[in-house]
């Protein structure tokens, strides 16, 4: 399995919404708040192409883009084939 990163808040229900669907699908994450570590607005900036909004996430080296991406891939039966 790729390693998946994804760039959070904590105060941020969209992040806790793309965590629990991969928790659910027991899939472990790193998770980058941008706020508490210094320089990681920037690079999830960089990674994402411009986008400054959380959650971002990545599988692999892959942007899959935020919460409604990550739902969507999951709802049209291909988020299990980016994790294999």
């Amino acid at each position: 399995m790729p390693p998946v990163t994804i760039y959070t808040t904590s105060w941020c229900p969209y992040c806790r919404s793309a965590k629990a669907l991969l928790t659910k699908k027991n899939v472990a994450f790193t998770e980058i708040d941008v706020e508490a570590t210094p320089g990681a607005r920037q690079e999830m900036t960089t990674r994402a192409g411009g986008r400054t909004s959380v959650p971002q996430i990545f599988i692999g080296e892959n942007h899959v883009g935020g919460s409604d991406d990550i739902h969507a891939l999951d709802a049209r039966g291909e988020l299990d084939g980016l994790l294999a």
